[in-house]
């Protein structure tokens, strides 16, 4: 038996740029070609609704953002089109005071809820989403 969490996995890393930076990286669909790695050669559709393509299988993978800059939260609707859209993705992004550090750093946390997932493609979503979290902490401090 895996001992990954049965229903959210999340992954976060300290980033060094003040936490609204981070959001806009975060709420930027883009730019998620940095780092979504089932979602890359992003297409900006309108209405923050965004197409990419997975690199593991070539599927289409669409994904609408709903940003909230108060909360310095993104959730991520996805699916294989865009009646099919499910919300289980989100960052939250925290200033570096909320956890006791400065504020010219933050804390971006990357979680994914289950839907249905097989055991074998939920230990996947485990190992990914330690590699896309640093993958936005690279994206995030070279200023993409």
């Amino acid at each position: 038996m895996s001992s990954v969490d049965p229903n959210a996995i999340c992954a976060s890393i300290e980033v060094a740029v003040p936490a609204q930076t981070a959001f806009e990286f975060m709420a930027d669909g883009l730019k998620q070609d940095h780092w979504a790695l089932g979602s890359m050669g992003r297409e900006d559709l309108g209405d923050d609704l965004y197409r990419g393509k997975s690199s593991f299988d070539g599927s289409d993978l669409y994904v609408k953002l709903f940003p909230d800059p108060e909360l310095l939260l993104v959730d991520y609707s996805t699916g294989p089109s865009p009646e099919q859209l499910v919300p289980h993705v989100e960052a939250r992004i925290r200033p570096g005071s909320w956890l006791g550090r400065d504020d010219s750093v933050s804390v971006v946390t990357l979680t994914i809820w289950r839907d249905g997932e097989d055991d074998d493609e939920w230990e996947f979503h485990f190992h990914l989403w330690r590699t896309e979290i640093r993958l936005i902490k690279g994206a995030i401090e070279r200023g993409l």
